[in-house]
């Protein structure tokens, strides 16, 4: 079994910083992309931000040049650094995984449970 369990959310106030951590466990064989992506209630699930195996990063343009995507594959976690946050930005926030399991060939995505940012004053 999988399990993807984030830390790091709370409130900040606009113009903070936040780093959420995500730390993927179980028996995994091999992490093809770890990202974020968010959810403000009554709206869908958008991405954030990903990293692909081998160093590519991809963002939403709302967040270009504010957040910053980075992984430790010896630790299987993907971390989120938030900068000049925004009111805007509350959302709970969800890691992400492609990843096999157990040796299989064919990677499944997992989710974690999600973790609350919100960004007021």
């Amino acid at each position: 079994q999988v399990q993807l369990v984030e830390s790091g959310g709370g409130l900040v106030q606009p113009g903070g910083s936040l780093r959420l951590s995500c730390v993927a466990s179980g028996n995994i064989s091999k992490i093809y992309v770890m990202g974020w992506h968010r959810q403000i209630p009554g709206k869908q699930r958008e991405l954030v931000a990903v990293d692909v195996s081998g160093g590519t990063t991809t963002y939403a343009d709302s967040v270009k040049g504010r957040f910053t995507v980075s992984r430790d594959n010896a630790k299987n976690a993907v971390y989120l650094q938030m900068n000049s946050l925004k009111p805007e930005d509350t959302a709970v926030y969800y890691c992400h995984a492609a990843l096999s399991v157990g040796g299989a060939l064919i990677p499944g995505t997992y989710w974690g449970q999600g973790t609350q940012v919100t960004v007021s004053s």
